[in-house]
């Protein structure tokens, strides 16, 4: 039975939880990130332990990488996302140890202390084992590819070291402008998980590729899900127009989203948008994703998705293991 490895899967730890409820935020930011940990979802995302691995079982999943679930600590001011991040990296490493080969880890990054941020990924890659890190789009009001957020992209570059970036909310005048007009829980949806999230991530991605990082650290990779956060639907599109843009790139937009971005469905088992994502990057960018415990894969879903996509045997592996193990840092 091929090897499947979930690279979506999301936990938190009590610290962590705490610290979005006393955060000196808006009340409507501060229900973004709480409002998970007041649902069910909320002991699911603390569970490192058996109720985890039972679930992935359920799922038909061999390995979840874990990370912290937005927005972590990136929205925390330096003197306390530097702590938490190091603790909550600490509890993967944790139970990465506890359940050998069941578990990999993604860092989360205190983005806020930029250098402190690169100091942990090097902390997180080279001693405590973990794979890469989870970064949550802006930090505040700083967009990714905000100069002094530099030395996390030339630590991940030299470490090898994938950055799985993951959606989270518009900033505010955004979500004023776009989501709202309809109750709070419509708003929230719009802002979020329906479509808010994706354009979000899609834009803090390609700016960052706009930015000439990729010409500055040639060996960085990241990861982005839901079948690449809405731009690599717009791809042909936003290679037609890239000789509009005033920037100087080496290389043409398209051969970032092939050379140096791979992608995943993050729970999603749609066939047509599989094949899709395989036409424009290739087999050799998809990988598995779960999103525990957010989206429902159980019964088998995720290890089916995969088993009954018309793919190869050796196309299959890769997406499920093979592919991931190729990208991530030799431990």
């Amino acid at each position: 039975m091929r090897k499947l490895v979930a690279l979506e899967e999301h936990m938190v730890t009590p610290a962590i939880a705490e610290a979005w409820r006393t955060a000196p935020t808006s009340e409507r930011e501060r229900a973004d990130a709480t409002g998970v940990m007041d649902s069910p979802l909320g002991d699911l995302l603390l569970d490192l332990g058996e109720g985890r691995l039972a679930a992935m079982d359920d799922q038909g999943i061999d390995v979840q990488v874990l990370s912290v679930t937005t927005p972590g600590v990136q929205n925390l001011e330096p003197g306390r996302a530097v702590p938490l991040a190091t603790a909550a990296n600490d509890a993967i490493a944790g139970a990465m140890a506890a359940h050998p080969g069941r578990f990999d880890g993604f860092a989360t990054l205190p983005t806020s202390d930029p250098e402190a941020a690169a100091a942990e990924l090097r902390r997180a890659v080279t001693d405590l084992g973990l794979a890469g890190a989870m970064l949550y789009g802006r930090t505040g009001l700083v967009n990714l590819d905000d100069p002094r957020l530099e030395p996390i992209w030339a630590a991940a570059a030299e470490l090898h070291a994938p950055i799985y970036v993951h959606p989270q909310q518009p900033v505010e005048p955004v979500r004023d402008a776009y989501y709202t007009g309809f109750d709070p829980t419509t708003d929230s949806v719009l802002a979020s998980a329906a479509i808010g999230w994706h354009y979000e991530t899609g834009m803090q991605v390609l700016r960052l590729m706009l930015s000439g990082a990729f010409d500055r650290h040639p060996d960085l990779q990241l990861i982005v899900g839901h079948w690449g956060e809405v731009v690599l639907f717009y791809l042909d599109r936003i290679a037609f127009a890239s000789g509009r843009f005033g920037v100087d790139l080496r290389r043409p937009l398209t051969d970032y989203f092939r050379e140096n971005l791979s992608y995943t469905g993050s729970g999603s088992t749609t066939q047509r948008l599989l094949r899709w994502t395989i036409e424009m990057v290739g087999v050799e960018r998809v990988m598995t994703a779960v999103d525990h415990p957010f989206i429902d894969n159980s019964g088998g879903a995720a290890r089916r998705f995969l088993d009954e996509a018309d793919l190869t045997d050796a196309e299959k592996d890769a997406i499920g293991s093979g592919n991931w193990e190729a990208l991530r840092p030799r431990r």
